[in-house]
């Protein structure tokens, strides 16, 4: 969820004159540029960049670049991203070259709803003409490659609606598939992590924890 509200004073122009400015002539005042775009909300990142393109020509993205370096410029130029852009270009990044960055696919895979899932794979064979989750079944393998295959072709139940009784159901169910007797079978796992509401996957946690005596972590 974002952290930075929206700036109350917020003037399209001001903030896209004033980071021309910075960034013009010899020297750039990074000042300005931290001051404009770490204290407003992405939406408004979102119009300056527009305004960028349409009323001086110029790609702020682009500008940005030239100017910075280093993990500077990478924090920078991530305020500027829209969120799913920003979002795919770290899921390309964890599974290009040598190894996958197996945790970063975890946590933004995982922590997506149905729409939020639906626009990552739009927006990720936009930018890089390879499906997504084509690449991921070509660098991830095991139970992590069902897991996430599930959730990003599956369908998440978008509501906040809880069911105390199914939880308890799912959480025997998980028991009694996997840490309740010898060799673990994570299918009921990957089918309830990938389907069901987050909401009610606290509530099927608690009631695992309740059944198992043992957090899902510790499962």
């Amino acid at each position: 969820h974002p952290t930075i509200t929206a700036y109350p004073r917020f003037s399209v122009a001001d903030d896209a004159m004033a980071l021309r400015e910075a960034m013009k002539g010899l020297g750039t005042d990074e000042d300005i540029i931290i001051d404009i775009l770490t204290t407003r909300s992405n939406s408004q990142r979102q119009q300056i960049a527009k305004y960028f393109k349409d009323e001086l020509g110029r790609d702020l993205i682009d500008d940005l670049k030239s100017e910075l370096g280093g993990h500077f410029e990478d924090v920078i130029v991530a305020l500027v991203l829209p969120p799913d852009e920003y979002l795919c270009k770290q899921l390309h990044k964890a599974m290009e070259g040598m190894g996958t960055n197996e945790e970063t696919l975890i946590e933004i895979i995982c922590s997506k709803n149905t729409s939020e899932i639906s626009q990552l794979v739009e927006t990720y064979e936009k930018m890089y003409e390879r499906p997504l989750t084509e690449h991921m079944c070509s660098e991830t393998g095991g139970n992590l490659r069902r897991l996430l295959t599930l959730i990003v072709t599956g369908t998440r139940d978008d509501s906040k609606e809880t069911n105390p009784s199914e939880a308890r159901e799912k959480a025997e169910a998980l028991y009694a598939d996997g840490e309740g007797r010898l060799g673990t079978h994570e299918s009921t796992f990957g089918s309830i992590l990938a389907h069901e509401n987050f909401k009610q996957l606290k509530l099927i946690f608690e009631e695992y924890k309740e059944v198992s005596g043992n957090t899902i972590e510790q499962a």
